[in-house]
């Protein structure tokens, strides 16, 4: 998936360098017609230039000297044509190809083979793009999470607090992040009733990678399922070119939000196994956000599905009081 994003961008940088020589072209077109001398200028550059190679050829044992006499020639062409240009008011730097980035010339490396800073940008924006969720990340991410506004009091039955519960489970989303690229199996399945931090979680995540250039995408299990039921039954030609039902298997990183929410029958059951069993099959991360406990997974779906999830899946619990009502009250 990476690699045909990366074509695509690439490609994009193509059509960037091409329009910079079609512009620089016609420039030179106005330059010349105003200048004449400024044309036979370049011509006689062009041409001296090519004595260069010519003079290691025939001479490779000593050919120094010669270069240099060339070099001068160049040298002194170039000045004449700046004179020129300074004499009709045009800028000295009029005629050079104009690229967006001037560190890769638009081709999105450097001389030394790295990407250049401006393809690692365009790589992360595309990502972000694809994310489905670009604006609320500037808001939800490890930077911005607040542990304190989780209580410190042992809550019910849980045998400790939501706080402790939270740091544990942050522990566990981090270890997720910094060991993303290792071959662990390991997905994370969130569960717990709303207002507890789980979607605020898979931001956090979801940023985190986004920024490693990780292609990550997030949906809610009913878009999913209207994914899903576009491609098997639209009647339209170019539905197998739908990229975003392939992101669903192809993606770096899945997260299924409010796995429940969507129509459970035989269809969606095996359309979730489908795209959840692909993924582990090849190595792909999966991230499940659920308001259902593991009894009510296992009552609303097939028994695939179920040991599926807690086969490879972490299970990690929410719970406490809604955040949401708890700030309100907080803040009174």
């Amino acid at each position: 998936m990476y690699d045909r994003i990366l074509q695509e961008i690439l490609r994009e940088y193509e059509n960037k360098r091409d329009r910079a020589l079609y512009e620089q072209n016609m420039r030179k077109k106005k330059v010349y017609e105003k200048v004449p001398e400024i044309k036979k200028i370049d011509e006689e550059i062009k041409r001296t230039s090519i004595f260069i190679s010519k003079a290691i050829i025939e001479n490779p044992e000593n050919y120094e000297k010669n270069i240099r006499d060339i070099k001068r020639t160049i040298e002194k062409l170039k000045m004449e044509k700046a004179y020129l240009l300074t004499e009709n008011n045009i800028p000295l730097d009029y005629l050079d190809v104009k690229y967006e980035c001037p560190h890769c010339e638009d081709t999105g490396y450097l001389k030394n083979g790295e990407k250049c800073h401006c393809l690692k940008q365009r790589l992360i924006d595309k990502a972000y793009m694809m994310s489905n969720i670009k604006d609320v990340l500037e808001k939800e991410n490890f930077q911005t999470f607040d542990i304190n506004i989780f209580p410190d009091k042992v809550y019910e039955e849980e045998g400790m607090s939501p706080r402790e519960n939270m740091l544990y489970i942050l522990s566990i989303c981090e270890g997720f992040v910094n060991n993303f690229d290792e071959k662990n199996d390991e997905n994370l399945l969130f569960y717990g009733s709303t207002g507890l931090g789980k979607t605020f979680l898979c931001n956090c995540i979801a940023k985190a990678l986004l920024d490693k250039n990780k292609i990550v995408i997030y949906q809610t299990a009913f878009k999913i399922m209207e994914i899903v039921e576009k491609r098997r039954f639209s009647t339209l030609p170019d539905r197998f070119k739908d990229q975003e039902y392939d992101l669903l298997f192809e993606a770096d990183l899945l997260i299924i939000d409010d796995l429940g929410t969507e129509l459970s029958n035989t269809f969606t059951n095996v359309e979730i196994f489908n795209i959840v069993n692909t993924r582990i099959l090849s190595s792909k991360k999966t991230i499940i956000s659920t308001n259902l406990s593991p009894k009510e997974i296992s009552e609303n779906y097939s028994d695939r599905v179920f040991s599926r999830v807690l086969e490879k899946f972490v299970p990690l619990k929410f719970f406490g009081p809604d955040l949401r009502y708890y700030r309100w009250e907080a803040s009174r």
